[in-house]
């Protein structure tokens, strides 16, 4: 336990059975009344942003994650299987943790996954992957950078916009957070 003066940015809370990232806080010491905290928590689990506001000396549930640096095997059925890089244990990571990080994912990339009590949260991918492009219209001549974007699908599904001039058998470079296309490879 520890109390809301305690408070980081990046500690993990449980409050009311659900865990809460602490993005920003800030404590307020008004002229009149006690002091208080104000605080920006994220969901862990569904990343919903809200403003919570705690009685300073409030005590509040730290709850323990862990990260650690897994590489990517495989995927068995709707699991995905993961290698611990130290311990070399292979847990299976449901597709609902990994969410639209599988648009990213090859095999031996290392990724940070989170646990809380052996239960995996959430996937960090790296924040830009490089891939190759398997599929996408032909250019023409005379397509320039500053034309227009096409679609274009990725060694691993996903599809992405990217400039008129790139072909397929190339390799691009990826934002993982947004799936836009932030260069050539």
């Amino acid at each position: 336990m520890a109390t809301t003066n305690d408070l980081k940015n990046g500690m993990t809370l449980n409050l009311d059975g659900q865990l809460w990232t602490v993005l920003e806080f800030q404590h307020v010491k008004p002229g009149k009344g006690g002091a208080f905290v104000r605080t920006k928590i994220k969901n862990v689990l569904s990343g919903k942003v809200v403003d919570k506001t705690f009685n300073a000396g409030t005590k509040v549930e730290v709850a323990s994650v862990d990260k650690r640096e897994m590489q990517y095997l495989y995927r068995e059925g709707d699991d995905f299987v993961f290698m611990d890089t130290e311990t070399y244990d292979q847990p299976n990571i449901p597709a609902g943790v990994v969410g639209d990080g599988a648009n990213f994912l090859l095999p031996e990339q290392n990724v940070t996954i989170a646990f809380n009590n052996e239960n995996p949260l959430y996937i960090e991918l790296p924040a830009a992957v490089v891939l190759e492009i398997t599929e996408t219209e032909p250019g023409l001549q005379g397509d320039r950078s500053t034309g227009g974007s096409k679609p274009a699908t990725l060694e691993t599904g996903a599809q992405v916009q990217v400039p008129l001039f790139i072909t397929t058998g190339e390799k691009v470079k990826v934002d993982t957070r947004s799936g836009e296309y932030l260069g050539r490879g």
